[in-house]
């Protein structure tokens, strides 16, 4: 057969359409035109409603599994949390028992002592329960707003404790709410004894200190008997907070060569960035009998319109 006679064209198998790039443009045409359509219009909703209510049972079924082995983990894990959970509170309920039975006999010593020799019993400090509502806007400051005030009987400088410990003070009454001052607050300072050693200081607020607030107790000979660990409490000289109350423990202790004093940083007791409902104490000052004028000093005037004596 002569060669011009041959068919060069390619079979029908073989023959193509458009090119790949006109097919490219009209698919992203046409999938750009039904994602705005659908957008706009809504146009596929009733399709999918329809797939997914002819899907949902075999969805269902599928998720079956799942779900069981997950609340059977579920139960096992919770089973096993509340077994800790009991074995913790029966271990706390038998040491609180027996601190209980221990404060019941060291109150009855205490009482037997006072007695002996002759002291005034101690002091039963009023308190008023409050709510913390919020922080205050001082960003400088740690202050919080609690919910009771003039009208409830707050009276400046009243001392604030949460469960743990020394939370602040009230440092602004008005008639409905009070502003406390925190401990870890700049301004803030705190008379202290350590119940290791006995000895008395002062605790400064530190707001810097660990990003959420701390404590410094200032003015301690570099050679004092601190260590880290030891318990501070209220020592009650200030005539504001009662004594023993736990206000902070004792992170870290720096003495330096070049400074007479250490530096001794404290952890507070008190949860002062999380406290939600306190107690407001009423001031030892305010509890304690006035101080008696000397003997020396001048009669204090009577009042105008005062009655005198009765010959």
């Amino acid at each position: 057969m002569p060669l011009g006679t041959l068919d060069r064209t390619p079979p029908p198998f073989f023959k193509q359409g458009p090119s790949a790039l006109s097919k490219l443009m009209v698919c992203s045409a046409l999938a750009l035109f039904l994602m705005v359509a659908d957008t706009r219009f809504r146009i596929t909703q009733p399709v999918r409603s329809a797939v997914a209510m002819v899907v949902f049972p075999a969805q269902w079924l599928a998720m079956r599994p799942v779900l069981a082995v997950r609340y059977v983990g579920e139960y096992f894990g919770g089973l096993h949390q509340a077994r800790t959970t009991e074995e913790e509170a029966r271990r706390k309920l038998i040491l609180q028992a027996q601190r209980a039975n221990q404060v019941e006999q060291l109150t009855i010593e205490n009482a037997q002592l006072r007695k002996l020799l002759a002291l005034r019993e101690r002091l039963n400090t009023p308190s008023i329960a409050a709510e913390v509502l919020y922080d205050a806007a001082d960003p400088y400051t740690r202050r919080v707003i609690i919910d009771k005030g003039l009208a409830q009987g707050i009276a400046p400088g009243s001392p604030v404790i949460d469960e743990s410990g020394v939370l602040g003070q009230v440092t602004r009454v008005h008639p409905l709410i009070s502003e406390v001052t925190l401990v870890t607050d700049r301004e803030q300072a705190v008379p202290i004894i350590n119940t290791r050693t006995g000895s008395r200081g002062i605790a400064y607020g530190d707001a810097g200190a660990h990003g959420t607030g701390g404590l410094e107790l200032r003015y301690m000979a570099a050679n004092a008997d601190v260590q880290p660990g030891d318990l501070l409490t209220t020592s009650g000289v200030d005539g504001v907070y009662p004594p023993g109350i736990p206000v902070a423990k004792v992170e870290k202790v720096e003495r330096r060569a070049d400074s007479a004093f250490a530096r001794i940083a404290c952890n507070p007791q008190a949860l002062v960035d999380g406290a939600r409902h306190v107690m407001v104490l009423k001031p030892l000052l305010a509890q304690i009998p006035p101080r008696p004028q000397p003997e020396d000093a001048p009669p204090t005037p009577a009042k105008r319109g005062a009655k005198g004596p009765k010959p």
